[in-house]
């Protein structure tokens, strides 16, 4: 290939290596359970593939295991290139890695007590989400695990061949054990089943991720040459903690109701309380220092002694376990205070995680004062930052519900008040304000606390009567915030502070009535986005909010940015940039009032849905817009994809952290003047916009969308507990992004991530070239650009114009069908061509990497999108009351959809 960039493809050899002997191993596993006839599906170069259509519904997920197994040992090579790139070019060779950033500040001016300062600051949290991207089953996900350990555990090159060989037989029982398990939902999981997947990374993934991404933080301060003492407390450290819509989001979702949401609430505490219980055992069985070999503190002696004697006789069981063994008998204390999941708080526990990190701090000092600093460094600061991060409650947990709901119970609550007009939903805004400021001047609910209400009314009260009992019982460190969906206008975000009037959650100040958790707006949609300044500026000045800041201590107001309905609405361009422009106006207007504003990113696992490379992503945004605090949501199959295992779990949080901290410092040197191209990109946008608008407007589109895509699949799929549509309507608004986007990838169309672009580009290029000339320059200097350019290639890559037009032969009505399907052909070869040209060179040679995976797996994914295709013609011309016959073929429709996503890594 001409002008092929440098790229160090060793990663991709060892994987198609390993590919291979996992593979042959399958084989080997097909062959002896007498299906050899299978073999020819997995992409074998030794094996005879077969051009035969694939119809058994073993062939087909034969197909869809050989993709996981490829997905699996690429990540294994990723991981073990890095490990080599490190140790041939040193700890700073990986770009977005600590290494690699705190070199960067150096070169760029940063004192190591600069940086230092700035850490201590850092703060990320993601937000483990349940939405129904996840197409693999748990069960298939944990064997999954084991097999990446086995194939990790072969890196090994000191076993011996009797060894390897009892490892290759573990092997081969794995993928016997895939092949035997049931690939596919049988039914739809509850959100219980989704808040046991989430609570797995919570207590066997996350805490000893954190422990090692600190220890790489250290390893690359020193051999930076930093002072190591700049680190040497917790509080100099990032901040990593946890959020969950587990349990909490109930946004056009019925089945979260405040049971489930309390239950869930039960369920991250006692998970919390076990990680930590588990922790400090270890702790008692490491810190077995004599008193004999070294003289206590008289501080630790003293400190335990009145801790014993406050916990009376539990204090003396806890004395009398570790005799002469004061550090161990100070952890025996710290247990015989821990909360007990479940059960009433007692006088003797622990009122808050603060204090056993207080206790745990001062034990780290005591061990310090006998000069053992590398043992409270190796034992005892993993605990404490493990306790940091989880706190008791593991994660906490947001509230997200619609306006639109918020809106009927407001009406539900008016009508039981006795209001002769309680149509608040068709109200105008200025009717709707002077109601809502009347209201919050009293701490008097609407209705009587036993009144039974309508749905939505006892809905949203009895889910805020349970974060009630929540702040009751445990405090405010377990909950997260009130996210309301669809934030149209300050009414919207004023009704929830009188929802939770309702339920208690509002107390009387002295400025006022004021909220004990924080209301967060969620601005979804280019319109949205646009008034999104207006909205925010008005409720930052409304009294409430500034009483509810100023209970809660704070001068940070969080806002909410969502990905996904603004590319739907109106391409990745429209929507990349309106986001980078609203992000800057909302930190603008939070400045305004001396609030920080912290975004939080509702980002999918899909470009289409605001997915890219986490160090592009961070450092594309408006420097305002970050200022050291990332809130981002973590969806569906991107948990396992970044965090299944825990080497890829590292890499991905240590991507996210020092990716924050280089955006954020780098970002504080940047002029914060707008980019010269900020007027061309609004031009640009608009026109893009409209094409993409004119696209999805067309008479017939929703046809062609219907019958082009296995939407009517997807939608009965079983893989999450949420509906695939917010209120159930035929329609393109109400259905949701993801099936949206999974749907026109399974399709190979990936619409919304390049349309609209490339004759947006052609018009920029035709009118106004000098403009197009200057977009050209900047295309690889200005990190916006870059990221929506790369973003859009690499959908541009993974979409096929011939998997398209088979696809399209399914809409039956050729005078819609034939119009869209031009357009969408014109449109991606424009895309591709002005690419092209601000590229210089084909999208294979630019983005090799990518172009080299999707190709070595067309040939499989062919088949199996012609067999889908031939599934969906005959499924659809199925008679309804062919119940069984239907029912068989969408079992095969739905292996098909799991084996395609597997293949192109993405579902939506």
């Amino acid at each position: 290939m001409a002008n092929l960039p440098s790229y160090d493809f060793a990663d991709l050899i060892k994987a198609d290596h390993d590919a291979e002997f996992l593979l042959t191993c399958f084989a080997e596993v097909l062959h002896e359970l007498g299906e050899a006839d299978l073999a020819g599906y997995l992409g074998l170069p030794t094996t005879t593939p077969t051009n035969a259509q694939i119809t058994p519904e073993r062939a087909i997920q034969a197909a869809s295991l050989s993709f996981q197994l490829l997905n699996m040992v690429e990540e294994n090579a990723a991981a073990q290139q890095r490990r080599l790139r490190e140790s041939a070019e040193g700890f700073n060779a990986e770009v977005g890695l600590w290494g690699n950033t705190l070199q960067s500040l150096s070169q760029a001016g940063f004192s190591a007590e600069q940086i230092a300062a700035a850490l201590g600051q850092i703060q990320v949290e993601p937000v483990l989400t349940a939405h129904p991207t996840e197409a693999k089953r748990a069960t298939m996900l944990e064997h999954y695990r084991r097999l990446y350990l086995l194939l990790v555990k072969r890196e090994n090159p000191i076993w011996t061949p009797l060894e390897q060989q009892a490892l290759r037989n573990e092997i081969k029982v794995e993928l016997e054990r895939l092949w035997r398990t049931g690939e596919i939902f049988l039914a739809k999981p509850d959100v219980a089943d989704e808040l046991r997947n989430i609570i797995h990374y919570l207590r066997h993934v996350f805490p000893a991720s954190l422990a090692t991404l600190d220890l790489r933080l250290q390893q690359a301060w020193q051999l930076q040459g930093f002072e190591s003492s700049l680190l040497a407390q917790t509080a100099q450290l990032p901040h990593v903690q946890f959020g969950t819509w587990v349990g909490g989001d109930r946004d056009g979702h019925p089945l979260v109701t405040a049971a489930v949401t309390r239950f869930a609430l039960q369920e991250l505490r006692r998970n919390a309380l076990d990680v930590l219980h588990e922790q400090l055992v270890q702790l008692v069985i490491k810190l077995s220092l004599s008193d004999r070999l070294q003289p206590p503190p008289s501080a630790l002696l003293a400190a335990l002694d009145s801790t014993a004697a406050a916990l009376g006789q539990r204090g003396q069981i806890a004395l009398a376990r570790n005799p002469e063994e004061p550090w161990r008998q100070s952890i025996n204390l710290i247990i015989a205070r821990l909360p007990e999941a479940g059960q009433p708080r007692q006088p003797w526990h622990y009122r808050t995680s603060n204090e056993v990190v207080a206790d745990l701090q001062f034990l780290a000092e005591q061990l310090n004062a006998v000069g053992a600093q590398r043992l409270a460094l190796n034992d005892l600061q993993p605990v404490i930052r493990s306790v940091q991060s989880l706190g008791f409650h593991s994660a906490v947990l947001d509230i997200r519900q619609n306006s639109k709901f918020h809106d009927l119970a407001i009406e539900q609550l008016l009508q039981a008040a006795g209001f002769s007009d309680y149509h608040f939903s068709s109200w105008p805004e200025a009717q709707r304000l002077e109601l809502m400021n009347r209201e919050l001047q009293s701490a008097r609910p609407f209705a009587h606390p036993n009144f039974e209400l309508g749905n939505e009314a006892s809905a949203v009260r009895d889910c805020y009567r349970v974060l009630a009992d929540e702040i009751a019982q445990h405090g405010t460190a377990g909950l997260g915030s009130l996210i309301i969906s669809m934030t149209r206008s300050l009414s919207d975000l004023l009704a929830v502070y009188l929802l939770a009037r309702e339920a208690g959650l509002l107390q009387v100040t002295a400025a006022g009535l004021a909220c004990v958790l924080p209301v967060v707006p969620l601005f979804e949609t280019i319109e949205d986005l646009e008034i999104s300044p207006d909205i925010l500026d008005a409720f930052l000045a409304h009294p409430v909010s500034q009483a509810s800041r100023s209970l809660r201590q704070t001068s940070v107001q969080q806002v909410m940015v969502g990905y996904s309905d603004s590319n739907k609405d109106g391409g990745i361009l429209a929507s990349l940039w309106s986001l980078y422009r609203a992000q800057g106006t909302l930190a603008a207007v939070g400045a305004k009032h001396n609030v920080r504003v912290r975004f939080f990113h509702g980002r999918g696992g899909t470009i289409s849905r605001g997915a890219g490379p986490t160090h592009r992503f961070l450092n594309a945004l408006p420097a305002a817009a970050l200022a050291g605090d990332l809130r981002m949501t973590e969806q569906g199959e991107t948990i396992a994809q970044k965090y299944a295992n825990q080497i890829t779990a590292v890499y991905n949080l240590e991507l996210m952290v020092a990716g924050v901290t280089e955006a954020t410092l780098l970002g504080s040197q940047r002029d914060q003047t707008p980019h010269s191209l900020a007027p061309t990109m609004d031009a640009l946008t608009a026109y893009s916009r409209q094409r993409y608008e004119s696209l999805i407007q067309t008479p017939g589109f929703i046809q062609f969308f219907g019958q082009a895509t296995p939407i009517d699949v997807i939608e009965q799929g079983k893989i999450g507990s949420r509906p695939a549509r917010r209120t159930g309507q035929r329609t393109l608004g109400d259905l949701r992004a993801i099936p949206w986007v999974f749907s026109w990838s399974q399709a190979r169309f990936f619409l919304s991530g390049w349309y609209g672009v490339g004759s947006g580009l052609a018009w920029l290029a035709e009118q106004h070239p000098d403009q197009f000339d200057q977009l050209k320059a900047a295309a690889f200097e200005w990190y916006p650009l870059k990221y929506l350019l790369t973003n859009v290639s690499t959908s541009l890559l993974s979409a096929d114009l011939a998997t398209m037009q088979a696809y399209s032969q399914l809409v039956e009505d050729s005078a819609v069908r034939e119009p869209i399907m031009a357009a969408i052909e014109a449109e991606f070869k424009q895309t591709q061509h002005q690419l092209e040209l601000i590229f210089g060179g084909s999208l294979a040679e630019r983005r090799p990497r990518i172009y080299r995976m999707l190709q070595g797996r067309q040939a499989r994914l062919s088949q199996l999108h012609q067999q889908q295709i031939n599934l969906l013609h005959t499924w659809r011309s199925l008679p309804s009351e062919q119940v069984p016959e239907r029912e068989q073929l969408l079992t095969q429709l739905l292996l098909t959809v799991n084996a395609i996503a597997s293949g192109l890594r993405t579902t939506g």
